[in-house]
């Protein structure tokens, strides 16, 4: 199991099942994209796995990012899925990290076969367990209509499954509409909200993941 506690303290995060995705849903700025990471660089520090797939940063931006969260990263635990389409490197390794290049972020079938060739990095190098952080379903959804983002994630699903790694998704709640949303949310075992609080601040919540939808709290 996995204890996500740490990042977001709520108690339906302690004990998340292998193979779990999870949808890490907010509006703009509201630092989603920088809970996915820490979510991952918990989980470095302790040996495990991480895998970022990045519609926006380079690679070599992300090794350099995540590296400064985790100093103590070791060569291949890290493999970056570069979707932006912007060339760059060419498939192998940036700083010891496992890179692919992605033709764009709507290219879910390269996508998908860049996140399989890094899962299988990872688990050659000795990692049996870990944490793929996808950063973001709204630049996919861009490129493509939500059926095909929707059956991108469910078979993403079985692979990490299949993997016992974890997944976290983030996408922008304002930037969809509802049911663009709800056809999306069906593809994810839990979901994390988020808000900006009234008197400031930011509110989360969990749904999916241990009964009932958590209260909201501060974060």
């Amino acid at each position: 199991m996995y204890d996500l506690s740490s990042v977001l303290d709520f108690d339906a995060l302690r004990d998340v099942r292998p193979g779990s995705n999870i949808l890490l849903s907010g509006p703009a700025m509201s630092g989603k994209e920088r809970l996915a990471y820490d979510i991952l660089a918990d989980g470095a520090r302790n040996g495990d796995g991480a895998v970022v797939v990045s519609t926006s940063d380079g690679a070599a931006t992300i090794v350099s990012d995540f590296r400064e969260l985790v100093p103590e990263v070791e060569e291949s635990q890290l493999g970056v899925v570069d979707c932006r389409g912007e060339g760059g490197s060419d498939n192998g390794s940036v700083d010891g990290a496992y890179v692919h290049q992605v033709s764009s972020p709507g290219d879910l079938t390269g996508i998908g076969i860049g996140i399989t060739k890094a899962l299988e990095g990872l688990h050659n190098s000795g990692r049996e367990q870990g944490r793929l952080a996808l950063v973001s379903l709204s630049t996919m959804l861009t490129y493509t209509d939500k059926k095909t983002v929707f059956k991108f994630c469910h078979v993403l699903s079985s692979r990490l499954d299949s993997a016992g790694y974890i997944g976290v998704f983030t996408i922008d709640s304002g930037a969809h509409d509802e049911q663009t949303l709800q056809v999306i949310k069906q593809a994810f075992d839990g979901l994390i909200e988020i808000r900006d609080a009234e008197g400031g601040g930011r509110e989360g919540r969990v749904l999916g993941l241990a009964g009932e939808p958590t209260p909201w709290q501060d974060i």
